[in-house]
């Protein structure tokens, strides 16, 4: 694919995402609190996550291994950076998953299929595309990449902690919903979001492509709408416990 044909994939990957951010203020997507049996058959939370996150890891692990700047610094440096990120999703965050929830296969499918595109756009950008003299051994002590990796580290470090607050509010056996207090859930109702949002806006800091300003459009756009039903589930379910929280970034929404 040449830069060209690239920047149009960019920009049908950034409409498709604006269709999304509309339409899941309409429809919830149906996992989590929202699964229902409209959306069809579903499996195991663990497997389906799993099943969901590992082909962006693969995807990325090819295009970088066949790539003849695999071993650049700050090509290396980044490439680990993403990995990072989807080893834990893959590996560890479904292990450790409690309950015996499911999700549909619909969504599981959904989210292999854009996983898929995302790493192509990632790792075609990164491995192939971008100008040979742009990633250097220099990229490593620019702004963009000290600042953007710092973010992406916090908003990691962020998610990270918000699935275990979340993960923690039960103790065996227990089957009572509760509101979320611990950690940046004094602030929004979905603070694991806030550190994804964080997290990929540190990317497209770091990267300094419109490829990571992509995927941060459309963690935007997946996570916002969602984060806005679920403060709208706790405000029906505990009212006024909610009380000034906002939904996904503190203070503003």
């Amino acid at each position: 694919m040449d830069l060209h044909t690239f920047n149009l994939f960019l920009s049908g990957m950034s409409l498709i995402a604006l269709v999304v951010f509309i339409s899941l203020y309409f429809v919830k997507a149906g996992y989590g609190m929202f699964r229902t049996s409209v959306w069809g058959l579903a499996i195991n939370n663990r497997l389906a996550w799993i099943l969901m996150e590992i082909p962006v890891f693969i995807v990325m692990l090819a295009l970088w291994y066949y790539s003849e700047r695999r071993t650049m610094p700050a090509v290396l440096a980044m490439f680990l950076l993403f990995q990072l990120h989807y080893f834990q999703r893959s590996f560890v965050f479904p292990f450790l998953l409690k309950g015996n929830s499911k999700m549909p296969i619909t969504i599981i499918l959904m989210g292999v299929v854009f996983n898929i595109l995302n790493g192509y756009m990632q790792g075609v950008w990164l491995f192939y595309l971008a100008p040979f003299d742009l990633y250097t051994v220099a990229w490593l002590y620019s702004p963009q990449f000290i600042i953007g990796t710092c973010i992406f580290l916090i908003g990691m470090f962020i998610n990270i902690h918000s699935d275990h607050v979340i993960r923690n509010l039960r103790k065996p056996g227990d089957t009572n919903h509760y509101l979320p207090q611990k950690g940046l859930y004094r602030y929004v109702t979905s603070a694991n979001y806030l550190g994804e949002l964080i997290e990929w806006g540190g990317w497209a800091i770091l990267t300094w492509s419109l490829s990571g300003l992509v995927f941060f459009w459309w963690t935007f756009a997946n996570l916002v709408p969602r984060a806005n039903a679920i403060w709208h589930s706790y405000k029906k379910e505990f009212g006024s416990q909610v009380g000034n929280r906002k939904r996904v970034i503190p203070f503003i929404y």
